[in-house]
């Protein structure tokens, strides 16, 4: 796991979510506000996040709602746009997902310098988005022939919205991820964002690919982050930052604070 000291510099590091609001081509957008509303929202939230004390941060086309598993040139246009026009400001490592399109997360990563990327890379679903399929051979060579090397990929094997279409345990998905594909880390997650993550099946797939970094995916708040970081080596956290912990809110400062201050004290043990 010498590649989270290494980016991180802490123990059980965490990510913030970084949601940027609808972008041109989502159904959301709001043309009346402008791309220039959207790069101001990302600054204030990213900002809310730094100072608030998190480790990193990673930016995603959250409120792209409904998602693509193919996204349109446009948005990896604007996230890359949103990201460079700010990213003067960003003081600690940061990442990105583009929501559900694992190769355009890649491009986003390359063009910015992002350090990593989460995403869906392999595994067929059943999903909200209809039939989920994915070809990580064809991405990670898609990584490499744009330069893309060192960009660490984290994988989410038990995607939000989401069944593996094989019955499969999450044990056996996790092993043989691991060994076919060779992951920088595995995202484990609960039904939707927001929503917490089981511990029992954390624990399971952290004894199963104990060599592994395991990030829980979603659902860390303050009151069960101590649990949750027991087992897994990291997480990843948008909605308990958020103002009265509601998804399509904007960051709040203080409970930031508040879930680092938490996980301060359990570094410390």
């Amino acid at each position: 796991m010498s590649w989270l000291n290494e980016l991180f510099h802490v123990k059980k590091p965490i990510i913030a979510m970084c949601h940027l609001q609808a972008l041109p081509g989502d159904p959301r957008y709001d043309a009346t506000k402008s791309m220039e509303w959207v790069i101001e929202k990302a600054r204030k939230d990213m900002n809310a996040l730094q100072n608030g004390g998190v480790d990193a941060i990673m930016f995603s086309n959250e409120f792209s709602l409904p998602y693509l598993t193919k996204v349109e040139p446009i948005t990896i246009a604007c996230m890359a746009s949103i990201i460079g026009q700010i990213k003067n400001e960003i003081r600690i490592p940061f990442g990105v997902n583009v929501l559900w399109d694992p190769e355009a997360s890649i491009d986003v990563a390359v063009a910015t310098g992002a350090s990593f990327v989460r995403e869906v890379f392999s595994g067929v679903y059943a999903s909200d988005f209809g039939l989920w399929n994915t070809n990580c051979g064809e991405t990670v060579r898609h990584q490499h022939a744009i330069g893309g090397s060192k960009v660490k990929l984290l994988f989410n094997i038990f995607p939000e919205a989401a069944k593996y279409l094989a019955d499969r345990d999450i044990t056996e998905i996790a092993k043989t991820t691991v060994f076919n594909h060779q992951p920088d880390a595995l995202c484990i997650s609960g039904i939707t964002a927001g929503a917490q993550t089981s511990p029992s099946i954390l624990s399971s797939v952290k004894k199963a690919v104990p060599y592994t970094p395991i990030f829980v995916n979603t659902g860390v708040k303050k009151d069960n982050v101590k649990q949750q970081l027991a087992i897994a080596d990291g997480a990843i956290v948008g909605t308990a930052f958020k103002k009265n912990g509601l998804f399509f809110e904007e960051v709040d400062q203080s409970r930031v604070e508040e879930l680092m201050s938490v996980v301060s004290e359990l570094r410390n043990l």
